[in-house]
């Protein structure tokens, strides 16, 4: 017995303290609903009502005492108000905090009235209550709910997913471990079955009963669409409102409403892209989230770990982004990777006879030619064949350790005779000068394709005589010219060579209509819009001679572990967590919990049966398959790949053996597929899309066969994929099996998996055909997954180390955008602009002793006079220096805006009074003497406040147009940055470190310019009009048109015909399906709603 077990007999494992803590909790849902359950419906959802009441109560004198405090703002000095403001965010934290508290406190009898209101659907077909207003707005929009006189019908039968379902489910014990868990913002791990949909019911509805937003995020849309309206009825039932982002246009003001629903569904993307999109919002109408409070993520490893690989990404298009080298420099890098081929393909020849060699010295220049085909094309087949034979890899790994000592000394001796070097765990190329003395060619410059050391080639320029200062900076500019211009040439080399040797066509990606589309590696489906990203989309497109999109700029960007990070509380619940615990923990703080079954798994999962071969391996799983039809079970194959799920169809084929195959070309047919996999003698196979939220349903007689039998035909590098793919059977207590069939030809095995194995199967003298099958060999391939997922786990995490950096700076500019948008504390912001304004002049000014300077800084910013003398400049402390400046300058800005006001308003006064009923809002040009900006106000609100509004709106504009303007161009450097960076590794440097360190002078250096810039426009701002006939009626407000901006779901561009950045719909493609209505009201007959009004009088007007 090891000390881990000792240890758990102790103390006991996870997951049983996990339960110990819970259980209190289920044992006091479970005391209430025997109460609940005997009360009338009406009593049920009075119920419902006294615990919102209790919430709101709770929460009552810190809502008074903000909206005290914010009613004392106007009358405050601009300086002074932000401690108002401070005041007013500590209200809200401690409103946070005792809402946390009632939940608690309510969480038994709110989730068994959850419980008791499935029940009471499960057992009747209508449910009569006293009708709310709420209640007669449903049964305008839904059929499942009908009005008569003061009486309302709920039914247990409504349309989800576009088919009609009756209500049969309640909720058991394990599910109620399942809810607090979630409740508690932890993972739940549930196994296949066991109704994760329904868990979430009863932290979902106890959250609601706070009014302020939760949303249940899903993986795509379908699933989204369908929950909302499959779990709705059972919300709305108490009076809270349910709505789905996925049904409604972005940036529309359905969308906003369907956050402003109690709660919310939708797709990780779309929230994501939503709070994109609001920080880029011109208006508050352009706005449609609200504040992130609380989040059940569906599929939580899916969405948290696989999607957070890559950004969300908002860009536009650049100027000239159409003009890329790919197309020009493929014909150079298929030159050298031909030339490449046939150099390994030599020595791989060369090899496999000196090593047959009797001699020492042949053996080991058999060895080293063997080990540079491997360095040269390690995805070659003929190679990985060589290598699967008796002691060759072995061998190969004795020369790789020798040329590796002291930290790869010695390997360029074995690299050097090759074009280029693949490092295919690091997914790295490296050319060589052999590669690029090749793709040079005849080239005039010998260093076309060699990047310049520019700090020593600066170094040599600052030693030269006779230059001017003009000279010495136009060839310092050269010098960075030329290095950008040879940085993007030997980067499109770089991805040129990995698109041509490291990504297969119909593995890593397919082509469908002239588009390179993506294959998700862990679902196997198409994920459409995504593109690879640093111009490796463009590389493979260049490859397989379909269009290359043009270029773009990123204008807003967010990692989806940094948007989740947010919300106040997150939870999850998955079927295969419990594997990705330390991640899940390490970057969201996420802890999972093992929830049991409802009843005992007794699938049988068999050992991994391991063949030298890949055509061995597929053979055996042929014949395990004929032997399992005829056993009258259905059989489902998982596969890793299109190629692979072809190759067994062909094999079927030729055996007559009748089969259906799902991959990524051929998504369609999911449902149908999927629907008919559970029949007798049904042969499936599938890539992993079908390892993920398909529920393959057996009929009786297959149970009785021994139920689904799942072959897996090799091992994923994720051991949550082969978790998901082995869950598809046993589901509820079902019978049923599942085995992996393993060869060492496969690429986790090729990659990572031990070298114990192959010398195993060496010493053993295994023959071609035979197979091992022991606990020992499944240990040892579970070890190759585990290095592969502490690899993936390291590139993320690089991932969001770098947009951590970045986050960091946008919670600054999106707070003030936010700021300048709402208008609430738009002064504050401005008062401190002020204030760094003046800490930068009068800092730089002390340390030059420059009078002039600081004065003509001072006139450039604040369009004002020096406060002080020359002499005062060196006798005053630089505090009270600053304290003088700022006081001036405020004085000024408050003496200019009055101005301002006093001009507007006879102006405004006149129109109102003359017009008012003509014009809503009026157009008032501002100039800075530079230009105009046309400011739109409210004549109304203007007019009740003497004018102050068009100042407001003057300074909103203002802010959020050079907010804009810097963001854009500071996202840009960044991007500029992080790929010049990584060439800081050469150098043996940090490439993170110094990103750091350079991102955050360049974030400086950008707050300084918007300060700078705000300042000058507001402390210069007239209006050149006085008379109320110059006044022009202002533009409706209207929504921001996004469609110019592209959204994608990595660092490359997603096509679009548009020419403008965010009103791209960035659902997934909407499939044409039957529509499915769910209410039809004529417009002259009576309202549904009981009102006794015609439905275009009343909820149809």
């Amino acid at each position: 017995m090891g000390f881990n077990d000792i240890l758990k007999k102790i103390v006991g494992s996870k997951a049983t303290r996990d339960m110990k803590e819970i259980s209190p909790e289920v044992t006091k849902i479970k005391a209430v609903y025997e109460q609940i359950k005997n009360l009338s419906n009406d009593e049920l959802r009075g119920r419902t009502e006294l615990l919102k009441a209790r919430i709101q109560e709770a929460i009552a004198p810190e809502n008074e005492r903000i909206e005290q405090l914010k009613a004392t703002i106007e009358e405050t000095e601009l300086h002074l108000r932000e401690k108002i403001y401070n005041d007013v965010d500590k209200l809200e934290k401690e409103i946070v905090e005792k809402i946390a508290v009632v939940l608690d406190e309510i969480l038994p009898e709110a989730f068994a009235i959850m419980k008791d209101t499935a029940r009471r659907l499960n057992e009747n077909s209508d449910l009569v209550v006293t009708a709310t207003q709420f209640d007669r707005d449903l049964a305008a929009k839904y059929d499942f709910v009908s009005i008569e006189g003061d009486k309302a019908h709920f039914k247990n039968e409504w349309i989800a997913g576009g088919n009609l379902i009756k209500w049969d489910m309640v909720h058991y014990d394990v599910q109620l471990f399942g809810g607090v868990v979630l409740h508690k913002g932890k993972i739940a791990e549930m196994g296949t079955g066991e109704g994760k949909t329904l868990v979430a019911t009863l932290p979902v509805f106890l959250n609601g009963l706070t009014h302020r937003g939760v949303h249940v995020v899903t993986v795509n849309d379908y699933l989204s669409k369908r929950d909302s309206e499959w779990m709705g009825p059972l919300y709305m039932f108490h009076g809270l409102s349910v709505d789905c982002i996925d049904k409604h246009q972005p940036n529309s003001e359905q969308r906003r409403q369907a956050y402003m629903a109690d709660i919310t569904f939708g797709t990780n993307n779309e929230f994501g892209f939503d709070y994109l999109r609001d920080n880029m919002a011109n208006s508050p109408m352009d706005l449609v989230q609200r504040k992130h409070v609380y989040a059940i993520v569906d599929e939580v490893d899916s969405v948290l770990i696989d999607d957070a690989r890559t950004p969300l990404i908002i860009s536009g298009p650049i100027p000239k982004g159409e003009e890329q080298l790919f197309e020009e420099l493929c014909p150079k890098v298929e030159k050298l990777v031909n030339a490449q081929r046939t150099l390994v393909t030599k020595y791989l020849a060369d090899a496999r006879t000196l090593m047959k060699s009797d001699k020492e010295k042949d053996r080991e220049e058999g060895t080293l030619a063997l080990f540079r085909s491997y360095k040269g094309m390690p995805k070659n087949k003929p190679l990985i064949k060589y290598l699967s034979e008796q002691g060759v890899k072995a061998a190969m790994m004795k020369v790789e350790e020798i040329y590796m000592e002291q930290n790869n000394r010695r390997m360029p001796e074995a690299t050097d005779p090759l074009y280029f070097v693949i490092d295919e765990k690091n997914n790295s190329i490296e050319l060589t000068d052999k590669g690029i003395d090749l793709i040079t060619g005849n080239s005039d410059d010998p260093y076309f394709f060699v990047l310049p050391n520019v700090g020593d080639e600066i170094a040599e320029l600052e030693k030269m005589p006779g230059l001017t200062p003009d000279e010495k900076q136009n060839k310092k500019d050269e010098i960075l010219q030329n290095y950008s211009i040879k940085s993007e040439r030997v980067h499109t080399i770089n991805q040129l060579l990995k698109a041509y040797t490291l990504f297969e066509r119909d593995t890593e990606y397919v082509v469908l209509e002239n588009k390179v589309k993506i294959v998700d590696e862990q679902t196997g489906r198409i994920m459409e819009g995504r593109r690879y990203s640093d111009g490796l989309h463009q590389a493979i497109e260049a490859k397989e001679r379909v269009q290359v999109e043009a270029a773009t700029q990123t204008f807003a960007t967010i990692t989806l572990q940094n948007y989740f990070r947010m919300y106040q509380k997150l939870s999850g619940m998955t079927g295969t967590a419990e594997t990705e615990a330390g991640e899940l923990w390490n970057i969201y703080k996420l802890d999972v919990v093992v929830i049991p079954t409802n009843r005992p798994v007794v699938r049988n999962d068999m050992e991994d049966r391991v063949y030298k071969t890949k055509r061995e391996k597929y053979t055996a799983v042929i014949e395990e398959i004929v032997k399992l039809v005829e056993a009258g079970r259905p059989v489902l194959v998982g596969t890793t790949s299109v190629e692979i799920s072809e190759l067994l169809s062909r094999m079927l084929t030729s055996r007559h053996i009748k089969h259906n195959v799902l991959n990524a070309k051929l998504h369609q047919r999911e449902a149908e597929i999927v629907a008919e996999a559970g029949q007798k003698g049904t042969v499936t196979i599938a890539t992993n899309m079908a390892g993920r939220g398909t529920d393959i349903k057996l009929t009786p007689e297959v149970k009785d066969a021994g139920g689904l039998a799942i072959i897996g035909t090799e091992r994923h590098e994720s051991r949550r994929v082969d978790r998901q793919l082995r869950g598809r059977a046993g589901r509820q207590g079902d019978p049923g099996s599942s085995v992996f069939y393993v060869s060492l030809e496969d690429d986790l095995m090729r990659l990572f998996g031990s070298e114990r194995i192959s010398s195993v199967m060496d010493r053993l003298g295994f023959e071609e055909g035979e197979v091992i099958e022991h606990s020992m060999i499944s240990k040892s391939i579970e070890r190759a997954q585990k290095k592969v997922e502490e690899n993936n786990f390291g590139i993320r995490k690089r991932l969001l180390e770098y947009d951590d950096v970045m986050n960091s700076q946008r919670e600054v500019i999106y707070a003030k955008r936010r700021h300048a948008l709402m208008g609430e504390r738009i002064g504050v912001d401005i008062s401190n602009m002020i204030y760094d304004g003046a800490e930068t002049i009068v800092e730089t000014a002390k340390n030059s002793e420059d009078f002039e300077g600081f004065e003509m800084d001072l006139m450039k910013i604040y369009a004002m006079d020096s406060p002080i003398e020359e002499d005062e400049l060196k006798s005053i402390k630089q505090k009270d220096l600053i304290e003088k400046v700022v006081d001036s300058a405020r004085q000024a800005f408050k003496r200019k805006t009055e101005k301002m006001a006093t001009v507007a308003y006879p102006v405004i006064k006149d129109i109102y009074e003359n017009k008012g009923n003509q014009y809503e809002s009026i157009l008032i040009p501002i100039t800075d003497g530079k230009r105009v900006f046309n400011i739109t106000s409210k004549l109304e609100v203007a007019y009740k406040n003497e004018g102050k509004e068009i100042i407001k709106d003057f300074e909103k504009q203002t802010l959020l147009y050079v907010i804009d303007d810097e963001w854009k161009e500071h996202l840009r450097q960044l991007d500029e940055l992080r790929q010049s960076v990584q060439n800081a590794s050469y150098e043996q440097k940090d490439p993170l470190l110094i990103y750091k360190l350079e991102s955050f002078g360049l974030f400086k250096e950008m707050i300084d310019n918007i300060n700078r810039k705000v300042l000058a426009i507001l402390m210069r701002g007239q209006i050149p009009i006085r008379e109320p006939e110059q006044v022009r009626q202002g533009e409706q407000q209207r929504r921001q048109d996004y469609s110019k901006y592209r959204t994608q779901k990595d660092d490359a561009d997603r096509s679009s015909s548009s020419s403008d950045p965010t009103k791209q719909d960035t659902r997934e493609p909407q499939k044409p399906e039957p529509i499915h209505v769910e209410k039809k009201v004529g417009r002259n007959e009576p309202c549904p709603c009981g009102s006794g009004k015609k439905f275009k009088n009343c909820h149809g007007a």
